[in-house]
């Protein structure tokens, strides 16, 4: 028996070139009362940098603040799903602050970005998502792996719908999105981009706590 003669890593030459990541999943938890994002990791919580876990294991209201650089696409199409999604304004610096507040089953992100703000809200999928991450803007809903990656914690779409209606997950949004550790701080970096309009809008930074946790 051939058993673990190849590795994920035997078949990296082959990914490089195309859009895939591959991962492996740990039993994820089912306790509601556990944190969101270690609910869905599973095993693989533990091995997130210490910075990334405090700010996804927070309880009750909480508040996180930094600072922020924004970039926006230029075309029609991406200027139009900016504003539909209500993403901030270009800006080479602004202040940032986030405001995570619990929902049943999961939780809603504020994020405001000096004057503007925008929310979604997070829960762990279900059925056809289940293990995913369904982050939903408006009646737009997006499955995302978690993918941890050396010290980073990677977000990949998977698949979406809009008014509950699945759609083809070749034309899902895409872009490199991760969160990693910036000087001993949370540090993220969001870019959301489309085949049809190119950079939608990509905002990077850092944040620490409002008040101690």
């Amino acid at each position: 028996m051939a058993v673990r003669d190849l590795e994920l890593e035997d078949y990296a030459p082959q990914f490089a070139a195309r859009r895939i990541v591959a991962g492996v999943r740990d039993e994820a938890e089912k306790d509601e009362a556990t944190p969101l994002f270690k609910r869905i990791l599973g095993n693989a919580w533990q091995h997130l940098p210490e910075p990334i876990r405090a700010l996804h294991a927070g309880k009750g209201r909480h508040s996180w603040q930094g600072a922020a650089s924004v970039e926006r696409g230029h075309g029609v199409l991406a200027r139009l799903a900016s504003a539909l999604m209500r993403f901030p304004r270009a800006a080479a610096s602004v202040p940032l602050r986030v405001e995570i507040s619990p929902r049943k089953r999961g939780m809603q992100w504020r994020r405001r970005f000096g004057g503007h703000a925008f929310r979604s809200t997070l829960a762990p999928g279900r059925g056809r998502w289940e293990r995913l991450l369904v982050e939903r803007f408006g009646p737009m809903a997006f499955g995302i792996a978690l993918v941890p990656v050396s010290a980073k914690l990677r977000y990949v779409v998977r698949c979406w719908s809009a008014f509950g209606i699945p759609l083809p997950s070749g034309w899902a949004p895409g872009g490199a999105m991760h969160e990693f550790v910036d000087a001993g701080r949370f540090g993220f970096d969001v870019e959301i981009r489309h085949r049809l309009t190119g950079l939608i809008v990509r905002y990077k930074g850092w944040l620490v706590p409002e008040t101690p946790t």
